[in-house]
């Protein structure tokens, strides 16, 4: 019998792309180009399982293809609103994700951010580098503390939770946090957490603002000027979710302004062309998509992959199916 045919968009794991080998008739991605839509329609129309990252974009005149072949997405990453999944629901286009196994990574860059923006991390090594460091002083390059701050988290999931714990249990930080209903209450006393019932409620009393929620029509621009206004001006936002939460043009003026003191940022609107006036600021902290890059974590997503089209192709119930 035929192996199944299966198309890898990015490079992946050795270790993955070794079992992938051995499992499946695969085309990998040996140059880690980025591909075109063009490619990607190609793709569903000669593949059995196409298998893309989150940044590739699935929007519906891919997945609309005519003559497709491909009967499930096997998405690495978590989020996946670059896949339009109502026109994959509607053609009967399976879609998985790789949620649970990235949590602590993205959490760690969420405090690296936290900690960079704060003690002003990017402009001092910046500063060693070119050499205009004289030595130390009483006030170069001062800082807001991190120990015993208040952090505000929008959206309460594993990664925030994650996050809370190590703010909180690590830096003595006070947890505040946004969610449509009260989280656990192990969780809570734990963290000693207090919940907003209003993302106004919460932004005005943040040190330190983490952005925990999904993608999509729905919290496009949740921070936009008049929200970030309502931040403390010594306040630093971080994102670690998805880039279209924040409106960047808003956030470049706050930063600018001093509406803010600082940011720190892993995701961009458009990334990976992100907005040229954040390359002109100082203050702000600028890392390109880390949340789960460890060698431990994208192979475990790699995992996550081979275990939903191993179900698939057995006709067996799908471990994370998003639709």
């Amino acid at each position: 019998m035929s192996k199944p045919k299966v198309f890898i968009t990015r490079k992946w794991p050795a270790a993955v792309e070794a079992k992938l080998s051995q499992l499946y008739d695969v085309t990998l991605n040996e140059t880690d180009r980025p591909l075109t839509a063009k490619e990607f329609k190609t793709a569903l129309q000669q593949y059995d399982a196409v298998c893309p990252t989150v940044c590739d974009a699935f929007p519906a005149e891919v997945i609309n293809v005519e003559n497709r072949r491909c009967k499930i997405l096997g998405n690495f990453g978590v989020g996946y609103n670059h896949i339009d999944v109502a026109a994959a629901k509607q053609q009967g286009l399976i879609v998985t994700n790789t949620p649970g196994v990235l949590t602590e990574s993205t959490a760690d860059i969420a405090m690296t951010l936290l900690l960079m923006s704060a003690r002003r991390g990017a402009e001092g090594d910046r500063l060693v580098r070119a050499k205009k460091w004289t030595g130390w002083c009483p006030t170069q390059l001062m800082s807001s503390d991190v120990t015993g701050a208040t952090l505000g988290l929008i959206g309460f999931g594993r990664i925030a939770q994650a996050m809370a714990r190590k703010a909180h249990h690590g830096f003595g930080m006070k947890i505040l946090y946004l969610k449509p209903s009260p989280a656990e209450q192990a969780i809570v006393d734990d963290l000693q957490a207090v919940r907003c019932d209003s993302i106004e409620e919460l932004l005005p009393q943040a040190d330190f603002v983490s952005l925990h929620c999904p993608g999509g029509a729905a919290t496009k621009h949740l921070m936009n000027a008049e929200r970030l206004a309502l931040m403390k001006p010594t306040a630093h936002l971080i994102n670690t979710a998805r880039g279209d939460v924040v409106d960047s043009q808003s956030l470049i003026e706050a930063l600018k302004a001093g509406t803010i003191r600082g940011a720190g940022l892993d995701v961009y609107e458009n990334e990976p062309n992100l907005h040229p006036g954040f390359l002109q600021l100082e203050n702000v902290a600028l890392l390109p998509h880390l949340g789960s890059a460890t060698i431990a974590t994208r192979t475990a997503m790699g995992e996550k992959v081979l275990a939903n089209l191993a179900a698939f192709f057995a006709s067996e119930a799908l471990p994370d199916r998003v639709v």
